[in-house]
């Protein structure tokens, strides 16, 4: 007879499905014990209740609808919405149910969980949507004005101008120089926190000692209070990006620049050794407090001792994520007389041919 249900029967007990019998009203009549596992809720909880009595109140809309659509005749398949637990959380089901007679058979399955992972899956796509965009603003958006203002200083310096007005040109070339490079740093870093990878490819017979030498040179160039020894002493060709080891020890002598002791000499050593090409940038200066050491290559951190506002603080961050790019190693100790940073480049740094 229609309506009827075996409640003894195994598959009514043990299925983890909810299964349950509306009235025309929408009043459950029989529950499963599957609701009391899912849902922590007895059949005294549930039957001679309106199922509209458990629903997420922005899922009664819907679930009115196709209330209305099995009334008529129609089967419900697949149909999503969010039923209160006993604690009052809640709990997506998905439900399908047949009319027969005055009645509806119905059945649920709790997909609670899948729909936990779409919204995390839907989270990293967003977070993926947000890096691209926030690159391209910094790559395209701030870049393309800046490249118009170098444009028109350069315009400008090619007339004659009083020594003032070519000094203050000059000057703010030089700040749009250093706004370009706090821009690299940024999409560095947005690159490393939000796709994990700053974009490094090593390729092989690199000769890098040309390299490291117009970086130190560019550093002399920028910095001329700046006392820089280099000793470059190791066998080219070497397997990295060149691009981006330069970077590295630029970064390196930045830091050396700003925080060690002004009339004393910054060393840049590079140098063969068992584990692989060594690049070493010292600088004098008091110790670097272990607390500081233990964070400094972390984002918009500063390693120094004495106040500095000098850049974002992602320079050694960003200097590490290279050596690591390059399956290499950057550390730093300090003492009382001198800090060392230093490189530890494997020949067959890096991937790929």
């Amino acid at each position: 007879m229609a309506g009827q249900i075996d409640r003894k029967s195994l598959t009514w007990r043990v299925t983890p499905d909810l299964l349950g019998i509306l009235d025309k009203a929408g009043v459950f009549t029989d529950t499963n014990p599957a609701w009391y596992q899912t849902l922590g809720r007895l059949p005294e909880d549930i039957e001679s209740r309106r199922f509209f009595d458990f629903i997420h109140p922005d899922d009664i809309p819907k679930t009115e609808q196709a209330f209305v659509d099995i009334q008529q005749g129609m089967p419900i398949l697949q149909f999503e919405n969010r039923y209160r637990h006993k604690d009052g959380s809640y709990r997506w089901l998905s439900w399908n149910a047949v009319p027969e007679e005055d009645l509806f058979f119905c059945s649920a399955r709790d997909i609670t969980a899948a729909k936990n992972n779409e919204l995390m899956l839907k989270t990293k796509e967003d977070e993926a949507r947000l890096r691209e965009q926030f690159i391209a603003v910094l790559g395209h958006d701030l870049r393309t004005p800046m490249a118009a203002v170098r444009s028109a200083i350069w315009t400008v310096l090619q007339q004659d101008q009083s020594d003032k007005s070519r000094r203050l040109l000059t000057s703010a070339e030089t700040s749009l120089d250093r706004m370009a490079e706090l821009i690299s740093d940024v999409m560095d870093f947005a690159r490393a926190q939000l796709g994990g990878d700053i974009g490094i490819e090593p390729r092989g017979a690199v000769t890098l000692k040309p390299v490291l030498a117009q970086v130190v040179q560019e550093m002399r160039l920028s910095h001329p209070q700046a006392i820089i020894v280099e000793d470059l002493q190791f066998s080219d060709p070497v397997r990295c990006d060149p691009d981006r080891i330069g970077q590295l020890l630029s970064n390196l002598l930045s830091n050396a620049v700003f925080h060690g002791e002004q009339a004393q000499a910054i060393g840049v050593q590079a140098f063969d050794a068992a584990e692989g090409l060594v690049i070493s940038v010292t600088n004098a200066g008091p110790r670097i407090p272990e607390a500081v050491q233990a964070h400094m290559f972390e984002p918009f951190s500063r390693c120094e001792v004495r106040k500095s506002q000098n850049g974002l603080g992602l320079g050694l961050f960003i200097a590490k994520q290279i050596a690591l790019g390059h399956a290499g190693s950057l550390t730093a100790t300090s003492d009382d007389v001198e800090t060392e940073f230093r490189l530890i480049l494997p020949r067959d740094a890096g991937h790929g041919a």
